[in-house]
């Protein structure tokens, strides 16, 4: 109804004002002589009416004098004169009947924006109208005459002194005005129509107010980076305040240099448009960033004919209308670099920014933001990595459109139009690509999850793939940068190199001592699980048939550590070769508020999908003898310097035959050691010394408090590493050491807010006190023996890593698997190293050993972070217990062991 207000009444009075050619106006009264009106002067005139069956319009009509420009202008009353002088405060005409009375209600008019009025007249006789004006002047100047009309009254009556007109020429001029009068109208209904949404779909003000595009659920580290999404359409919203001013001076340039002064549709730019039509000649569009914006939030069915794609473009003339009502400028300027297309599965600026530039928008540099700006005219057309050519010449014409507005000065233009496209940042954001990929898949089988046990307030179901969330997680960007820089740098440059290199001589490689018959099993595994078998078998193939394709040499990608390969080989020898590759689990956590810090699952995402982190279960080895050593310290009467026997130690075991572990060398066997010394040496007849002593189940009691769910099988052997856990279980246990005995469950995700940024959920983790802070403490030390002077010393000699530290290595046996896990007072982080299977792994234990495989991940990983200043981490000391009341020696074994007397230790060897 605004619009028919605001465009219809204007039409219709546009119409009425022609007083001196209609040729059904009668002048009832005209030529008053210009005089002086004082206040509340009255006027009176009188006429006749002889016809009531139809309507009159009663208007009021001012001429003014050659003193003015508008000089032979008859037009209804005016609040001021034509060069801006106001004229009078009030104007009123009032109408009397024949008998003297007024005529009612609606005849009085004393707004001078409502200076005509519809008048059916009740009785025949003559009728006297006054009219009213007060005035701020003695005088009002340059009025040559004043008239009363009667407008559309038939021309058989004659009421008054009726005006002399040709009366053909009339008629024809008068069928033009109600032509052009009933256009206009026909004009206003129609948009008034589609407004209403009776012409097809319309979007209401709640939809206006809250638009529904496919919103992208972003995953945000900690220090509020984006590191991924889950999409349907990758988009994210960015606010105004978050965009660079040479962005927006960029887009108006380009694409709307009249934004800030048209209310959605620039009328300049369509008689533009209409201009070059006619004259065949392109001289630009006609659309506004608003009408952009509407077509975007509401995009156009396809497949459409001339006709209904020219019905909607009035539609989206009047959504843009309706988007400027309800929205500011600079609100427009961001929902609509929000909502366009940048290419390379890339929607919204805030996307195109990390995709192009791996940057925000706020980082965006003068020609970056050219660049972009420039493809949304074509986005494939101008894609700098498809076309860069066409890409800078585009960017060179934004350039050139921001420095004919005057957003860039000379110098700056000539500086910027020569710099080059840089996309050595881009980074497709895909599933697959990018930073934290192996998070995110984990992140989004657990947001699922949450969503399924978590509905809205209707009872929906929250979609993270259209809904907008925001997951805050404890991911640190930084730190799962170095993770991924650390695995890339020592996994797939160096170490698998080294594998390579081995398996030259090895005819069946990856596989080591395995029988052909075994190579076979794993092979048709390997065939029965992959996407070509499956395919191959929906189309009816046979099993000899397939495996016929297998064997049949064909041209592919395949990955390697320095990019991928086009090569050609077959099916079957590529899964070998697949499997020829090391793989790679990492994680790092906040030993006191259990943040997860960092997360790698593998070493490329694109063909390794496995995750090893939370997913893999792998033989743990000597990592597990902590947990068996902190059983004896936890006693009460062991502690690093106690000494023990390093000798051969049978555990008989009833339904088993006894059992009896041997050390992997012959370091001081027969003597005796102290426990400090054991562990650092990864010495088994310790542990197995130990197991025997305070049994599987102690132990296995112990290490389910530090949130350990995997099967864990109760036998003497676990004291070995003989059980398969994940690194997840691994990383959250041995942290309890660090955290002075209280274990904190590994945690990833703060809260989750929806699109508006309001929060749907807050996390908190779990903590459940294991041991006493002393016999935490004690097994701290002992881990920092190992990294002192045992199997991990070189983190201190190779590495020169000169911060207090903790760990222990693991090794399984063939060297299948690779284990670190060690901690700083602030970070405890494991890493596990191996073929995807065991059967594939290094043949010398000096390449394969936890020390070398694994160890090299955290301390380069260790390296990057403690060097980084923004990340805050300093060197300090673990923390002694407050209640370690007794004599230091007994941390010094030297000082320690020589105050026991010999024989004064027990040991039980049988």
């Amino acid at each position: 109804m605004n619009i028919i207000k605001k465009t219809l009444l204007p039409v219709i009075i546009i119409c009425c004002m022609s007083c001196n050619n209609t040729d059904y106006a009668v002048q009832i009264n005209n030529n008053i002589p210009n005089m002086t009106w004082y206040y509340d002067q009255t006027s009176a005139f009188s006429f006749n009416i002889a016809d009531t069956s139809h309507p009159y319009i009663l208007g009021l009509c001012i001429r003014y004098n050659n003193d003015y420009p508008d000089a032979n202008l008859y037009t209804f009353i005016h609040t001021t004169f034509p060069n801006g002088e106001q004229a009078c405060d009030t104007v009123s005409i009032d109408l009397f009947m024949p008998d003297g009375t007024p005529a009612g209600n609606g005849r009085h008019m004393q707004e001078l924006n409502v200076n005509i009025s519809r008048i059916t007249f009740p009785q025949l006789g003559d009728y006297r109208i006054e009219i009213e004006q007060a005035t701020r002047h003695d005088t009002l100047p340059g009025i040559a005459s004043i008239g009363i009309y009667l407008i559309n009254e038939p021309q058989n009556q004659d009421y008054g002194t009726k005006k002399k007109t040709n009366n053909k020429k009339n008629t024809g001029i008068a069928t033009l005005w109600k032509c052009f009068g009933i256009f206009w109208a026909c004009v206003v209904l129609f948009f008034a129509l589609i407004a209403l949404g009776w012409l097809g779909f319309m979007p209401s003000f709640e939809e206006l107010e809250n638009p529904k595009t496919n919103l992208a659920t972003e995953i945000i580290s900690e220090d509020g980076y984006v590191l991924g999404t889950y999409y349907v359409e990758n988009r994210s919203n960015v606010h105004y305040a978050d965009l660079p001013q040479h962005l927006v001076n960029a887009l108006i340039a380009t694409e709307d240099a009249r934004f800030y002064e048209h209310s959605g549709i620039d009328i300049k730019a369509l008689f533009r448009v209409a201009s070059g039509l006619a004259f065949g000649s392109n001289k630009g569009g006609g659309s506004t960033i608003t009408q952009q914006l509407a077509k975007n939030l509401f995009p156009r069915e396809s497949d459409r004919n001339i006709f209904e794609i020219s019905f909607a473009k009035f539609k989206e003339w009047v959504v843009a209308v309706k988007l400027e009502r309800a929205y500011s400028k600079e609100e427009i300027i961001a929902m609509y670099l929000n909502t366009v297309d940048f290419g390379n599965l890339s929607h919204g600026i805030q996307t195109a920014a990390k995709t192009y530039y791996n940057a925000r928008p706020s980082e965006l540099t003068v020609d970056e933001c050219a660049m972009l700006i420039g493809m949304l005219k074509a986005p494939t057309k101008y894609n700098p990595r498809r076309n860069p050519e066409n890409a800078l010449n585009r960017r060179n014409t934004v350039l050139s459109q921001m420095h004919k507005y005057k957003y860039l000065s000379d110098k700056e233009y000539e500086t910027y139009k020569q710099t080059p496209i840089n996309m050595s940042k881009f980074t497709l954001q895909d599933h697959k690509m990018g930073t934290a990929t192996y998070f995110r898949e984990f992140l989004r089988l657990e947001l699922d999850k949450w969503a399924k046990e978590n509905p809205k307030p209707d009872g929906s179901t929250w979609n993270i793939y259209k809904d907008g969330l925001k997951i805050y997680t404890t991911i640190n960007y930084k730190m799962q940068k170095y993770a991924e820089e650390a695995v890339d740098e020592w996994i797939c440059k160096e170490l698998q190199n080294r594998f390579f290199k081995e398996c030259k001589n090895n005819k069946n490689a990856p596989f080591v001592n395995i029988s052909a018959e075994q190579t076979e099993n794993i092979m048709n595994r390997a065939i029965r699980t992959s996407d070509r078998y499956r395919t191959l078998k929906k189309e009816g193939l046979s099993e000899k048939e397939i495996l016929a394709n297998f064997k049949k040499p064909t041209q592919m990608w395949v990955y390697s550590t320095h990019g991928d390969i086009d090569t050609v080989m077959s099916p079957l020898d590529s899964i070998r070769y697949m499997k020829s590759f090391l793989n790679c689990g990492f994680m790092v956590m906040d030993p006191h508020s259990g943040y997860v810090k960092a997360y790698v699952g593998g070493t490329d995402y694109r063909y390794f999908q496995y995750d090893h982190v939370t997913k893999a279960q792998r033989q743990v080895g000597s990592t597990f003898k902590p947990f068996v050593y902190t059983i004896a310290m936890q006693e009460g009467e062991y502690f690093p310097c106690s000494m023990v026997p390093n000798l051969p130690v049978t555990i008989e075991t009833p339904g088993s035959a006894p059992w009896t572990p041997r050390n992997s060398s012959k370091y001081k066997v027969g003597q005796m050691i102290t426990l400090s010394e054991a562990l650092a040496q990864s010495l088994n007849n310790v542990s197995a010394y130990l197991m025997k002593r305070y049994g599987p189940a102690a132990v296995i009691q112990m290490i389910r408090k530090m949130g350990m769910t995997s099967e864990i099988p109760e036998v003497p052997a676990i004291c070995l590493g003989a059980c398969e856990l994940t690194l997840y279980e691994m990383v959250g246990a041995i942290n309890t050491f660090n955290n002075k005995g209280v274990y904190v469950k590994p945690m990833f995700i703060t809260k989750i807010c929806n699109s508006k940024g309001n929060v749907l959920a807050t996390f908190s983790t779990t903590q459940n006190e294991v041991m006493d802070e002393l016999s935490a403490y004690k097994t701290v030390r002992l881990m920092q023996g190992v990294v002192n002077s045992g199997t991990a010393v070189r983190l201190n000699y190779r590495y020169k890593l000169n911060m207090p530290m903790a760990g222990k290595t693991g090794t399984t046996d063939n060297n299948s698997d690779g284990w670190f896990m060690g901690y700083t007072p602030l970070l405890t982080a494991g890493v596990w190293v191996g073929c995807e299977d065991r059967s594939a792994h290094f043949r010398a234990t000096a390449e394969g050993q936890g020390a070398n495989s694994a160890l090299p991940v955290w301390a380069l990983f260790m390296h990057k972070c403690y060097e980084d200043p923004s990340l805050g981490l300093e060197k300090i000391d673990f923390e002694r217990p407050e209640s370690l009341d007794m004599d230091p020696s007994l941390f010094n074994c030297k000082e320690f062991n020589a105050e026991i007397r010999a024989g004064e230790q027990k040991f039980d060897f049988e």
